[in-house]
């Protein structure tokens, strides 16, 4: 109810993106500030202040704050450039370089030539994986944390999963192989 609000707040003009995004509940409750959005969403820097709530005992920035604030930006983003397709973080790494005893800026930025291979790739295929690199970076702008990110974009009503490691893709309510042996044993 209240992320419905927010949208009709921020598409009557009343409030911006920045804004909504700044209030969505997990990124309220580490404070972050939006130093930068695009309109389009394809240039985006964020503020993770470091403070009492997420330093660690070490006395640097607690590494799941970072990934709380990494995980569904390249997703949001995909969903604004490619809008009418599901989309989600269907992979996520964390490579800390640093740590991170200052306030943390998050950065990143949507490549044209990207834009253009996803575009073509929704195109042909109907659905598409891309790879995103971006940073979390200190306040003397050294590189704390890496995020490799990839997105699932997919048309609607093509968001079921591969079938995972075994390669088995279900239906609805149809159950697993697992399933089905067990019940002729017995």
């Amino acid at each position: 109810m209240w992320w419905i609000l927010q949208t009709r707040l921020v598409r009557a003009g009343i409030i911006s993106p920045a804004t909504r995004l700044e209030r969505y509940p997990p990124f309220r409750a580490m404070r972050i500030r939006v130093l930068d959005l695009s309109p389009d969403w394809r240039r985006l820097r964020i503020r993770l202040p470091l403070n009492r709530r997420n330093r660690n005992p070490g006395g640097s920035m607690f590494g799941g704050c970072i990934a709380c604030l990494a995980d569904p930006i390249a997703a949001l983003a995909c969903a604004r450039i490619f809008p009418g397709y599901a989309v989600w973080t269907r992979a996520m790494s964390l490579d800390f370089r640093c740590e991170g005893r200052t306030d943390l800026e998050l950065r990143f930025e949507f490549d044209p030539t990207t834009e253009e291979r996803v575009g073509g790739e929704l195109e042909r295929r109907g659905r598409a994986t891309p790879d995103f690199e971006y940073g979390f970076f200190s306040q003397d702008d050294r590189l704390c944390a890496l995020v490799r990110n990839t997105v699932a974009i997919r048309a609607p009503g093509d968001e079921t999963p591969s079938g995972g490691a075994l390669g088995l893709r279900r239906t609805r309510g149809e159950p697993n192989q697992r399933m089905k042996q067990r019940s002729q044993k017995r």
